[in-house]
């Protein structure tokens, strides 16, 4: 990906700021995206409506277009769709959801510059009929986010989020998605550094005051490996089903702080 240098690293108050705006919009957007992704609806009416929601609000889908570093074309939709076993970056065609499929939903938003992203999985259907083993993994993903947002203060490293990612996995008993990772994120789509969805804790760089995270835990009822396909979506190479969840959060001196 596409990465900023470290001179982005630490953002001001206004600029963070900013970033909250674009994520408040994203949130509302995502909120209408996950209920409106019903049986029956094709993945390309989502993608219209993204984009609908954000350009209403003026802010700008900030995926459209974009053109990570090796990529052979720019992404060509709003969101990112990613059914069942594709894990993440799946393009939003004319497929039409049915009933039980796993459905991972990955916005960004560009306001004014400032730019925030966010993630959910939604199932589809009766969420009274969702298998146990989906209900586990939906469950396992969502609160590995929210284990990693708990421990991302000043002091800690990108080490304690891994960890905190990697010990939820193994609770639940899944397998993180190899080779993805969460990223900085604030003044372009993806920043510096990295944040790893494993790790040790106190090791790695150290949180600091101003840091803007994008921290994403993508999980897998199978085997964590995955492959590239074609159109540039990551799919599990076992084709078992992967959620994911992701916030863009900032730290500060009274803990993180959720700008989506």
């Amino acid at each position: 990906m596409s990465k900023n240098t470290n001179k982005n690293l630490i953002k001001t108050e206004e600029q963070i700021e900013g970033i909250a705006a674009s994520g408040a919009i994203l949130n509302r957007a995502l909120g209408r995206l996950q209920k409106a992704a019903k049986e029956g609806v094709k993945l390309s009416f989502l993608d219209k409506l993204a984009y609908d929601l954000i350009t209403d609000e003026g802010g700008v889908p900030s995926f459209l277009h974009y053109r990570p570093e090796g990529a052979s074309e720019p992404y060509p939709a709003s969101i990112c769709a990613s059914v069942n076993n594709i894990v993440v970056h799946g393009i939003p065609r004319d497929y039409v959801l049915r009933a039980h499929d796993v459905l991972k939903l990955d916005l960004g938003v560009n306001l004014d510059g400032y730019f925030s992203d966010s993630a959910t999985t939604v199932f589809v259907g009766d969420e009274k009929e969702m298998p146990k083993e989906i209900k586990r993994l939906i469950d396992g993903t969502k609160i590995a986010l929210e284990e990693a947002i708990k421990v991302s203060i000043i002091g800690n490293s990108l080490g304690d989020i891994g960890w905190a990612i990697e010990k939820t996995a193994n609770k639940f008993k899944l397998s993180i998605a190899e080779g993805l990772s969460g990223h900085g994120v604030g003044l372009a789509v993806h920043e510096d550094p990295f944040v790893w969805n494993f790790g040790n804790p106190k090791t790695g760089m150290k949180l600091r005051e101003g840091m803007v995270l994008a921290i994403e835990p993508m999980f897998a009822l199978g085997e964590g490996e995955i492959v590239s396909l074609s159109d540039g979506s990551y799919a599990t190479e076992d084709g078992s089903i992967a959620a994911h969840f992701e916030h863009t959060i900032s730290i500060s001196k009274s803990g993180p702080v959720i700008l989506t």
